[in-house]
């Protein structure tokens, strides 16, 4: 069977006379009698009972016009779905980001997305940096939120700056209490806190970020004593407030309250940290376009 019989029946089955269906179709009536005819065949059984005077569904005929007009009528959806597709307005798009980005710029990025593509789903996945660039090239994510990486990014992901932020320090808050950190105001005074125990990203994770902190160390002559590396934000900062060491986060880290945890900053020029968008050079899919056009919109 094809589309066209199927409509020939619901024609039928919705006014119950083949004279006036096959003037609904555009067509005469003996073709039509042939192609329901035909169809009942291919069915094997009878879709209508026929009088002189009448024309009435089947038992078997009434149950399978329920399955048939949702799927026409699914059919009949298919070019606007298409057009939707193309233009973006429908579809799926999976976004990995790093939990940095969960308090600088995930949160409005997807904001107005969802806002001006309310249709598309969009999947949110956590990772580091080292993991989303892995799955990009995978194909298993659309677009990455990560780190500036070093070295430059595999040649078939391309990317787009979105945030540059100084790094402040988190610090345990009964260090300043106890006087162990010199403070001038809200920012740490003079080098002598980078002589307490640091906790880092490991470099396989970020390595952007990693040499970034310890290039800062020894531009004043400093090496870091390194407690503990962990990959999740939100780890450092526990570790922080249970004491084990201070960190060097990104600015916006600051809306992630946390008992114990103070954000102070660096009385010296700060270094900066960039956060960027990532996906492969090859992907043309509307709902990547739309997201890059936003994001770039942003900046």
């Amino acid at each position: 069977m094809d589309l066209r019989q199927l409509r020939h029946f619901l024609a039928v089955a919705e006014t119950l006379h083949f004279g006036r269906a096959a003037d609904l179709l555009g067509m005469t009536q003996p073709p039509l009698s042939q192609s329901i005819m035909a169809l009942e065949r291919e069915l094997g059984a009878a879709l209508f009972t026929r009088s002189r005077r009448s024309v009435a569904l089947t038992a078997f005929g009434r149950q399978w016009l329920e399955h048939v007009r949702p799927a026409v009528e699914k059919v009949a959806e298919l070019p606007d779905i298409a057009r939707r597709l193309r233009d973006g307005r429908a579809g799926r798009l999976a976004l990995s980001f790093v939990s940095t980005a969960d308090y600088s710029v995930l949160p409005r990025l997807v904001q107005s997305y969802s806002a001006a593509f309310p249709d598309v789903e969009v999947t949110l996945v956590e990772a580091t940096s080292d993991v989303q660039i892995e799955a990009l090239l995978g194909g298993r994510f659309d677009a990455g939120i990560l780190i500036s990486t070093r070295p430059a990014l595999p040649a078939p992901l391309d990317y787009r700056p979105l945030l540059r932020e100084p790094l402040v320090a988190a610090v345990p808050e009964a260090w300043i209490g106890e006087g162990r950190l010199s403070m001038a105001g809200e920012s740490l005074q003079g080098d002598d806190w980078m002589d307490q125990p640091l906790i880092i990203f490991p470099s396989r994770v970020s390595p952007a970020f990693h040499d970034l902190v310890l290039g800062f160390y020894r531009s004043r002559g400093r090496q870091p004593v390194i407690r503990q590396e962990a990959i999740q934000m939100q780890t450092i900062i526990s570790l922080v407030s249970a004491g084990m060491g201070l960190a060097l986060v990104p600015a916006s880290l600051r809306h992630l309250a946390r008992t114990g945890v103070r954000y102070v900053g660096l009385a010296s020029e700060p270094p900066c940290l960039e956060t960027g968008l990532a996906w492969r050079k090859a992907d043309d899919s509307a709902t990547l376009s739309s997201l890059i056009a936003i994001a770039e919109a942003q900046r």
